[in-house]
């Protein structure tokens, strides 16, 4: 009876995954089919001639671009954990004065749009010389990583039961061997979380790259694509293949991730 009663929602959720991952399925089409083809009318839904120029061109032109964003991305990942995961606890354990003002500015920062904050580095990283460097959109990333990760670690520390805090001080531990030692470990489930989202972030970035380091000689692939776009150039299937080698970093981070983001921050800290 349940059999039958729930079969059309699976036939739902089968539809709705499919027109989901229709877009992933045409950029891998897109990506193995010839530049003469691409004009085809009705266009080919399978490659039943598939073509790998496009990934021959990813491997000679942009692996340089994938190098710059691996920097940029862990280096984003590095700067938020070391900003975030201590103005958290600070904010969940210790109290201070003007905490909660101070959540509420975070939680204004998140709604900012990325163009003017884009605009202000600009005049602040031409005037310091971080202009067209990694550093500085590594800097610039971890501005909209670090409100996203002080609020979500937050959340999870308030979590912390106060006597795992009270036993570390009991055995001597200060404020930051109880941070390092007790708060970190149990955290990380939200840490995961907060280094997931801080990459991604960090790796699909287009407005911060192409106003930051436009010039630079590092550049991350979002730029790299971008290179490829012009109003004589049809090379989609490189464009594509680009974007298919793009996507494997992000989605193999997702499936790693995703039962450490599922978790419970807390599950097995304490007995009953």
């Amino acid at each position: 009876m349940t059999a039958r009663k729930t079969w059309w929602k699976t036939t739902i959720g089968v539809v709705l995954t499919a027109v989901m991952l229709f877009p992933v399925y045409w950029m891998i089409n897109v990506s193995l089919t010839k530049t003469a083809d691409m004009r085809k009318d009705p266009p080919n839904w399978f490659p039943f001639d598939p073509t790998f120029d496009g990934y021959r061109a990813v491997l000679s032109e942009q692996l340089p671009y994938l190098g710059t964003s691996l920097i940029v991305g862990f280096g984003t990942v590095a700067l938020t954990l070391v900003i975030s995961a201590p103005a958290a606890y600070s904010l969940a354990k210790l109290r201070p004065r003007g905490g909660t003002p101070v959540s509420f500015v975070l939680l204004i920062a998140q709604m900012i749009p990325g163009v003017i904050m884009a605009m202000g580095f600009y005049a602040i990283f031409l005037n310091i010389g971080m202009l067209n460097s990694v550093w500085g959109l590594i800097v610039a990333d971890s501005t909209i990583a670090v409100p996203f990760g002080v609020l979500l670690f937050t959340a999870f520390m308030q979590g912390i039961p106060n006597e795992l805090m009270n036993a570390a001080t009991i055995d001597g531990a200060g404020r930051w061997r109880t941070f390092r030692s007790v708060v970190l470990p149990i955290s990380r489930n939200s840490i995961v979380t907060v280094s997931l989202f801080a990459f991604l972030w960090a790796w699909s970035d287009f407005v911060f790259a192409s106003t930051l380091d436009a010039g630079g000689k590092l550049q991350p692939i979002t730029l790299g694509i971008y290179k490829y776009i012009g109003n004589n150039n049809q090379e989609w299937n490189s464009i594509m293949a680009t974007a298919v080698i793009a996507s494997i970093p992000a989605a193999v981070l997702l499936v790693i991730a995703q039962r450490y983001v599922a978790a419970g921050v807390t599950a097995g800290a304490v007995k009953d």
